[in-house]
């Protein structure tokens, strides 16, 4: 009788216990009414404390890094570090090899075409007249993105919109299944979508679109905040003849914005006011569609292009980057305050990455002892086209794309030559020049002669329909980009180390310099939301972050 008594307690307890354990797992998963996912256009990883002594105490960048969790030492791992990959990795946690988003174009082997990651020429433009800028959607992505398991976790009650100044930007991230997504259409100066989405654009996006903001910014122009010293403190001289001209004869500051009022719309992405518009959208999504109001989790992707932009004429080291990312910083600060008013300031998670870093600009790196140079696609299969003729009577080529060298396979079949040969010649001729580090055959790279993390992350971004047969790695500082500016999209940590910051609900103070990688983005998501990793997805949760 005793025995039972004891045996009948101790099932009490533990049956107590167990609820109790319940009680307190349900607690410490309550979920966020809001999550939103920023992604910038091009930041480097150190712009997170290189510029923070010019960052504002109620800016984004101090809030993000002084309340919440900072994971230093992210790393894109595939090939190549370019806008669509990186995009499509932050939200499948998936890389090309899986995903199919091998490049912001690409030649199709089985299309024998080029392809660029978007395009659907079976959908419209709904928003302006401007046909080609809306024929986009997410179809092109081969797997499901954590915004798409966000919708199925819920029945599709999770409202989730992607939004950015690039087509791109919007579109992946926010899925398959979305509710909407706008991105910006510089010829008409409105945020569209297509009829993937919906056939006519809710009345409060053309509301927006009717204030044209684009005009209201231009007034403000672009002029310094900050006395001469700061700038030369931190960055190259004001001009040099190395740095782009996306203002035409005006090549440094002041920049003359009014010219452009009613005329040219598309100017505003190579300044910070591009950013400050796509945030002015945010806040007009969140109000209209009442996001952070239900009774389920809604999810907001917005992804800053204007940064890439800039980054792409000027260069880290601009008196024009360090400008834009002072008043990103100052955008940040107003959207997070926003967010406190509107969903409420412990009610919604943020995280903040970047689909690419990006390299100095190789005439600022040789003007300091340091090796860099430029080797665009084109003038590589303009020579490659040469060489092919001269070797085998005809051109081989069928396109260059971020040095990845497509061959024309039917050709080779029909001369019957021998492909694995082909390949060698070329290899072996591109090894001459003193560009290049290393060629490798991608299809056969896990066996290539290179230090693992090159040949990882050329695995992880070789897809058989989507990618070439020769990848070109090439010595630091080379770089596809044109006569002036910079570029990005190889293995360097230049390129390949990001940002990665994780704020709000849910989200302890502190960081880790453990290596992580963009595929644990999406991860860990999941894993914070409680529902299922998307399809393709190859990441690892990031325990640290959660409280």
């Amino acid at each position: 009788m005793k025995q039972l008594l004891l045996s009948f307690a101790i099932l009490i307890v533990f049956s107590v216990s167990a609820q109790t354990s319940r009680k307190v797992n349900f607690q410490n998963n309550n979920k966020p009414k809001l999550v939103v996912g920023i992604v910038v256009d091009q930041m480097r990883w150190d712009y997170l404390y290189r510029f923070y002594d010019l960052y504002k105490p109620t800016g984004g960048f101090k809030r993000l890094l002084n309340e919440g969790f900072s994971c230093d030492n992210t790393f894109v791992p595939y090939l190549p570090t370019v806008t669509a990959c990186g995009h499509t990795c932050v939200y499948t946690g998936s890389v090309p090899a899986i995903h199919g988003i091998t490049g912001n174009t690409w030649w199709d082997n089985n299309l024998n075409k080029s392809v660029y990651c978007a395009e659907d020429k079976t959908v419209n433009t709904v928003g302006s007249n401007t046909i080609d800028a809306g024929q986009m959607s997410p179809r092109n992505v081969w797997v499901t993105t954590i915004t798409d398991e966000l919708r199925l976790a819920t029945n599709f009650r999770s409202k989730v919109i992607g939004l950015s100044m690039k087509d791109r930007g919007s579109i992946i991230p926010a899925g398959h299944s979305a509710n909407a997504a706008y991105w910006y259409d510089g010829k008409s100066g409105n945020f569209i979508t297509s009829t993937y989405y919906m056939n006519t654009l809710p009345e409060w996006v053309q509301q927006f679109n009717n204030k044209k903001l684009t005009d209201s910014l231009y007034e403000k122009n672009w002029n310094l905040l900050f006395d001469k010293n700061v700038y030369l403190k931190y960055c190259d001289t004001n001009y040099e003849a190395y740095t782009g001209k996306p203002f035409g004869k005006n090549a440094s500051f002041p920049y003359d914005l009014k010219q452009y009022k009613n005329k040219d719309f598309s100017k505003i992405l190579s300044t910070p006011y591009g950013n400050v518009l796509l945030a002015e959208m945010a806040k007009n999504t969140i109000a209209n569609e009442a996001l952070g109001k239900h009774d389920v989790t809604d999810f907001l992707t917005v992804s800053f292009s204007s940064t890439d932009y800039v980054g792409h004429s000027f260069g880290p080291n601009s008196w024009e980057l360090l400008e834009t990312y002072v008043r990103l910083d100052e955008t940040l600060g107003s959207l997070f305050a926003y967010l406190d008013k509107t969903v409420g300031k412990n009610e919604y998670t943020v995280f903040l990455t970047a689909d690419h870093a990006g390299a100095h600009v190789p005439e600022f790196l040789n003007k300091h002892g340091i090796d860099g140079g430029r080797w665009e696609d084109k003038d590589i299969r303009k020579d490659l086209i040469t060489f092919t003729k001269n070797t085998y009577g005809t051109s081989l080529i069928n396109a260059v794309y971020e040095h990845d060298v497509y061959i024309n396979h039917a050709l080779v079949d029909s001369l019957k030559l021998n492909l694995q040969n082909v390949k060698q010649t070329i290899a072996t001729y591109l090894l001459k020049d003193t560009k290049v580090l290393q060629v490798v055959d991608k299809p056969n790279a896990a066996q290539a002669t290179i230090p693992q993390k090159i040949k990882d992350m050329v695995v992880n971004g070789y897809n058989a329909t989507r990618s070439g047969d020769i990848q070109i790695i090439t010595k630091t500082g080379i770089m596809d980009a044109g006569k002036t500016g910079m570029s990005h999209g190889v293995w360097n940590a230049y390129d390949s180390h990001i940002p990665l910051v994780w704020y709000g609900a849910g989200i302890k103070h502190g960081s880790t310099h453990r290596e992580t990688y963009m595929t644990d983005i999406a991860a860990t998501l999941a894993a914070f939301l409680n529902i299922q990793m998307p399809s393709g997805c190859i990441g690892k949760v990031i325990t640290e972050i959660l409280e």
